[in-house]
């Protein structure tokens, strides 16, 4: 059975045209059942496993609806007509990239809003006017509440993701802000799952929503293998990972921490595998960077934490490897869900040792994953098939290179910028403490070091009576047998006043003589 054209579901001849620029000519399954509900205005309930192609369900509905209505233009500064939430600013990204050649068919302005990054450009596109909004839940409700936008125009709303929202507790954000929009709108849920508070928000904001569900055996996630890789020990389980991870093809590596992504994205890059990684911990350049070189190409191997379970999507991820098996079922399924996208084939490996045998079954089950564990090594033939042809060896960039391409503060510049402030204090130009209150203390300004020449001479200190403390310590005490004031140095007269300031009483010398 030959499945309906774009045209035949609803859609206007301005977006089929910009969806065959972009090589997009029959509908997923997701796409054949929601458009001719959403593309009339229904509120609708998607419930379906990541990869199926649910953004471009919703984002066709949103321009067709907004770019009909908005032929004599109604845009106004910071009250946008339609709005995305979604849990992770690298899916808002994604989502964006989606919409804008749609929305670009009728003119309509499009922008991103997420946390991690300096505000000022959003504010500025905001108040250039903008139509659709893709935003993240807590970047979005900064910005309304410093009054730079408002949602009472919103006219469609799409929750993506609802469940992952729920996850990361944003579920109280998600409330305040679709109670700012106006009840009339359309809108539209795309979650996996139903629990943690998402059939809350499916009752209390959708209205006769028709149920859309794509976990049928058509769907592009059936197209993907899963394999459990069982290793005897960790020097193994290194060995077999740099062995996956040495093909042509690209491949994401996850796992549970961020400094352990970090560390196996080094060591791979410095056994000739370039690598990059992504996680919490870069700046957002860094981010968009990392993830620019895997959708180029020009690095094939990106090692990851949960962050990019949700969202990213790359064409032609060949094999996803859980190096470090999720804690829970959801993650699994997510992060499996980076490859088979789009209806492209895709294989899952998942590496187990002898103590995350009974974990793993127990997570599989869940997951509805029926898989039998194979021991392996690196030789091994299933492992050699999934590596396909090897790339060839790339020598590392040197270090410091290294540091300029990943962004962020890296160690090898916080080291450097320590090293030169201990440089400055050792040459007495500053820093700590000490020169902030007028190059008093440590390495400030009239600090004496040991060695120097040409120092600046310290500014005389003066008694009470305005005399300088020198000509009064030259001048011979009354009552004093000796003259050993006249040999008092400038760091010994000092003493007496640093205790002073400590709470200490200052000594009567001259009762003492």
């Amino acid at each position: 059975m030959t499945s309906p054209t774009f045209s035949a579901l609803g859609v206007p001849a301005p977006l089929v045209a910009a969806l065959a620029a972009d090589g997009k000519t029959e509908p997923f399954p997701i796409q054949q059942d929601t458009l001719p509900d959403t593309l009339a205005g229904r509120d609708v309930l998607g419930r379906g496993k990541t990869g199926s192609g649910k953004t471009l369900a919703f984002s066709l509905p949103m321009v067709a609806r907004l770019g009909g209505e908005l032929a004599g233009g109604r845009r106004r500064a910071g009250r946008p007509l339609g709005l995305v939430l979604a849990p992770t600013r690298e899916l808002a990204t994604q989502i964006t990239a989606t919409i804008t050649p749609l929305a670009d068919a009728y003119g309509l302005a499009t922008t991103t809003i997420y946390g991690g990054i300096n505000q000022k450009r959003q504010v500025e596109a905001l108040n250039r006017g903008v139509d659709i909004v893709v935003a993240t839940p807590g970047r979005l409700e900064d910005l309304i509440s410093q009054g730079h936008c408002a949602l009472d125009a919103i006219e469609i709303t799409v929750l993506d993701e609802a469940d992952h929202m729920a996850d990361l507790g944003f579920l109280p954000v998600v409330t305040r802000l679709m109670d700012k929009t106006p009840n009339r709108g359309q809108r539209m849920l795309f979650s996996a799952t139903l629990d943690n508070g998402v059939d809350k928000l499916v009752k209390r904001y959708l209205e006769n929503e028709v149920l859309h569900s794509v976990d049928e055996a058509n769907s592009p996630v059936a197209a993907m293998t899963h394999h459990v890789f069982e290793v005897a020990d960790v020097d193994a389980k290194n060995d077999l990972v740099r062995a996956l991870a040495s093909g042509t093809g690209r491949r994401i590596l996850f796992m549970r921490t961020k400094h352990h992504a970090k560390k196996l994205a080094k060591k791979l890059t410095d056994a000739g595998i370039p690598a990059v990684d992504l996680h919490g911990n870069l700046s957002q350049p860094a981010r968009d960077r990392n993830l620019a070189a895997f959708h180029d190409g020009s690095v094939k191997v990106m090692v990851a934490t949960d962050v990019a379970a949700r969202g990213v999507h790359v064409d032609d991820v060949e094999l996803v490897i859980h190096v470090d098996p999720p804690m829970e079922h959801k993650a699994y399924l997510h992060r499996s869900g980076r490859t088979a996208r789009a209806g492209s084939d895709g294989d899952v490996v998942t590496i187990c040792l002898p103590g995350q045998r009974a974990d793993l079954k127990s997570l599989l089950r869940k997951a509805a994953i029926t898989v039998t564990p194979e021991q392996v090594t690196p030789d091994s033939a299933s492992v050699v098939a999934l590596i396909g042809e090897v790339a060839p060896y790339v020598k590392p960039a040197p270090r410091e290179q290294r540091q300029q391409q990943g962004g962020g503060r890296s160690q090898g510049a916080n080291a450097q910028r320590k090293r030169a402030a201990r440089d400055a204090r050792g040459n007495g130009q500053g820093g700590g403490q000490g020169s902030r209150r007028g190059g008093r203390g440590r390495g400030g300004r009239d600090a004496v070091q040991p060695g120097t020449a040409d120092q600046a001479p310290a500014r005389p200190r003066r008694d009470r009576s305005g005399r300088p403390a020198e000509a009064k310590a030259q001048a011979p005490r009354r009552g004093s047998g000796h003259s050993r004031g006249a040999q008092t140095t400038g760091a010994q007269r000092q003493r007496p006043q640093a205790a002073q300031s400590q709470g200490r009483p200052r000594t009567n010398r001259r009762a003492q003589g």
